[in-house]
């Protein structure tokens, strides 16, 4: 029988070991320079080439320091690992007041930190000569050895598709192994991991728990990041809820939903509190949003069995060095193309509604002779991928050989929510005990037994058929469900997490075979190709005119974190939830202005439209129209899935307009401008070149005319005289 004793003894011999291999690998690392790490050579958002992720040490080995050039994040590790600095080095601004523990665990009931130090007593500022005074708890998780790996994809991703971006990250990850101090935990070991990319100031933390034991675990909460940081405002009064949060850093996670077609709303993992510890801060009543927490709220019953792994959600953390919209909107949409670089997939897409076989080839055919890359069944027609016989596998096998012939992609639309399966395979509301209480009231559980098939089924039918692209309609934000039969959980506790698990295998199988994913929330890092940008489903039933100006801005509110690839639009091509006549394009010939209006202004935006109908064209002329536009799309596509800086938003009573930049391109600007109005305009425009990585001048032509010079004065600017045709469009290449 091995007595307390015995056990402590183990213990201490196991750090010792650990503790001398950190050592000789921490002796192997660079010294830090800080005058090697001049961030202000180029500005990271025109050229990131100078900025690579590196693992360092200082001179007397006891701290490690991440940085790239633009982040430094260090780490004090004795007498347990500690975060002592964490430094925007664009703006030279320090986020850490306070040192933290580096995560805390609540395990069967008890709450654990994993590093971290104690006995900072003023919690305003930490200083460097403080930290030879602070002390170690013994029941926390302490540090036992390092690893320092290059990133590792988290997906392989393999694409079929025109993408902007088809290189995986790189960079390095830094990662802390713990050892439980509390003798009841055993068995259990904690891996931190510190992911810093090249070229953009950003940190990926997530941590892993391992059960090597004898015994099951209740995971009750997981806090993967802790950050005493600088508060934002000085307010004596106020409560959290309505102080403003620190701007320097800008946090996701890989577990976002709530059907809002948009991170900050959909985020449930970001939690800015208060720290009673901080006596010195100005706020009376210390209510002061200085505290940054990261952890699922609704993750509270996690069994974890002996063999397995936990694996903590992903913390993104972007440090910002502006409260400029545009410019951190760049930073957001340079982080999803790094980290996620399959959101620059972006195929042209028809959204068929068919009926039967012969609907589906003739659009196939119409596809391939306007320029068009993928053919999407949309919702309402014949297609049944949760169909598995040998018949519909071998028909839609047929139809997807026949669009390959073809150079077509093809896809379908799958729903999961929104409907009920059964009293068995229901979400069970935690208030009634019955089935209900969903997002949309009725909806089926992942891990009930009709779930659990319905992900087989899925991905038997993408296997066997052959089909290129998933529109996955539901499971929408975070069903809890209170079942205590259902295989794939195995109560409320753990219902909302399991599910998630089983929903994000399914996308990240899906994204390693190639296959695109329009996924109805914001699970983007975890492998959905787009979203959709932003819209009211019944504007289109509005009349066209209305839907042109509503379009434009949804493009442009849409357009700020997102990339262009990031988000689809909508056109209907036949009537769609009502609306007469005056709403739809059909028939296409009698309404080709419109129908050629809509299609540059998605096009324009280098945003793909679900153009919703039987068909693509119906006459010749319609075909031409078609083929022109897509032709004129594909010459332009790399600076037109580019980032867009936002001129002026569309209104009906002006001009508007949007510009993509690119630093990187020989075409370094791309502008559309439209006219709305019934009159000729002719005004003069301010247009900011600075993301273009223009210095002195550039070059215009409208619409591939003549080109013409500029000079860019101090704020990166020229003045543009422009004359637009009434109810038009225009578009200028910048060189």
């Amino acid at each position: 029988m091995i007595t307390r004793l015995n056990k402590l003894f183990l213990l201490f011999l196991s750090f010792s070991v650990f503790q001398s291999q950190a050592q000789t690998s921490i002796q192997q690392l660079p010294v830090f320079d800080d005058k090697v790490h001049d961030s202000n050579q180029t500005d990271w958002l025109l050229n990131a080439k100078p900025y690579k992720a590196a693992v360092y040490k200082n001179d007397s080995n006891k701290e490690l320091i991440l940085s790239n050039g633009l982040v430094k994040r260090a780490f004090i590790i004795a007498p347990n690992v500690a975060c002592i600095d964490y430094t925007n080095l664009v703006n030279n601004q320090q986020l850490l007041r306070s040192i933290k523990a580096e995560a805390r665990l609540t395990i069967n009931g008890k709450e654990y930190n994993v590093g971290g130090l104690i006995g900072q007593k003023e919690n305003a500022y930490l200083l460097p000569e403080w930290l030879n005074k602070f002390t170690s708890s013994a029941a926390d998780f302490q540090f036992v050895s390092i690893e320092v790996n290059p990133i590792r994809p988290y997906i392989k991703w393999n694409n079929k598709f025109w993408a902007a971006n088809e290189k995986q990250p790189s960079g390095k990850m830094l990662s802390f192994l713990y050892r439980p101090g509390a003798t009841e935990l055993m068995g259990l070991s904690v891996k931190v991991n510190y992911e810093l990319y090249d070229g953009i100031p950003l940190i990926v933390k997530s941590l892993t728990i391992e059960n090597k034991g004898s015994s099951s675990f209740k995971i009750n909460r997981v806090v993967n990041e802790i950050l005493g940081t600088v508060e934002e405002e000085s307010a004596v009064v106020g409560k959290p809820q309505v102080m403003q949060k620190p701007q320097g850093i800008y946090v996701e996670t890989n577990y976002a939903f709530n059907n809002a077609m948009r991170y900050s709303i959909s985020d449930q993992t970001t939690h800015w509190k208060i720290d009673s510890a901080y006596t010195s801060q100005v706020n009376y009543d210390y209510q002061t949003p200085c505290l940054l927490e990261v952890y699922p709220e609704n993750a509270p019953d996690i069994e974890l069995m002996p063999g397995e792994n936990f694996n903590s959600v992903r913390s993104y953390e972007l440090l910002m060095d502006s409260y400029d919209r545009e410019r951190r909107g760049l930073a957001i949409r340079k982080m999803y193309r790094t980290v996620a670089p399959w959101t620059t997939a972006n195929p042209i897409f028809m959204h068929l509604v068919s009926r039967n076989d012969d609907q589906v080839r003739t659009a196939i055919d119409q596809c391939a002779a306007t320029g068009y890359e993928a053919l999407i069944l949309s919702f309402g027609s014949h297609l049944d991928m949760e169909d598995s016989s040998a018949t519909n596998i071998a028909k839609w096998k047929t139809l997807a050989d026949y669009a390959h012939s073809r150079g077509v992609q093809i896809g379908g639309y799958s729903l999961f929510s929104s409907r009920k399966i059964s009293a068995e395979d229901d979400v069970i509301s935690a208030k009634t005990g019955k089935p209900g209480g969903a997002f949309f009231g009725n909806a089926p559980c992942f891990g009930s037994k009709w779930g659990l098939s319905y992900r087989d089924k899925i991905k038997y039918f993408f296997t066997q058929t052959g089909f290129d692209i998933w529109e996955n309609d539901g499971p929408y934000p975070g069903d809890v469900c209170a079942s205590v039969t259902h295989p794939g959980h195995k109560g409320l506790g753990d219902s909302q997490w399991r599910q998630m698990e089983i929903q994000k295998e399914l996308y990240r199988w899906l994204n390693e075979r190639g296959v695109y994913i329009n996924a109805p929330d914001w699970y983007f890092l975890d492998g959905t190709n787009k979203i959709a940008i932003g819209y009211r489903e019944v504007n289109f039933s509005l009349p066209r005119e209305n839907q042109k100006i509503l379009n434009r801005q949804n493009i442009f509110d849409g357009t700020w974190e997102k990339t262009p690839s990031m988000g689809w639009g909508f056109v209907p091509l036949t009537r769609y939830q009502g609306g007469g006549s005056e709403a739809v394009l059909e028939p296409l010939s009698e309404h080709l202005k419109d129908y050629e209006q809509l299609m540059m202004q998605y096009y324009g935006a280098g945003v793909q439209a679900c153009y919703r109908g039987p068909r693509l064209y119906d006459t010749e002329t319609t075909k031409q129209t078609v083929v022109n536009v897509v032709s004129w799309y594909k010459k332009h596509r790399e600076i037109l899935n580019s980032d867009i800086i936002h001129l002026r938003r569309a209104d009906g009573r002006d001009w508007d307009g949007i510009l993509h930049v690119n630093p990187n391109l020989k075409t370094k600007g791309l502008m559309m401008l439209y006219n709305p109005m019934k009159e000729k305009i002719t005004r003069v425009i301010n247009v900011p070149l600075y993301y273009t990585g223009l210095t002195t001048s550039a070059n215009l032509k409208e619409k591939g005319g003549v080109s013409r010079s500029y000079q860019l004065n101090r704020n990166y600017e020229i003045e543009l005289s422009c004359t637009m045709e009434p109810e038009s469009c225009t578009w200028f290449v910048i060189e």
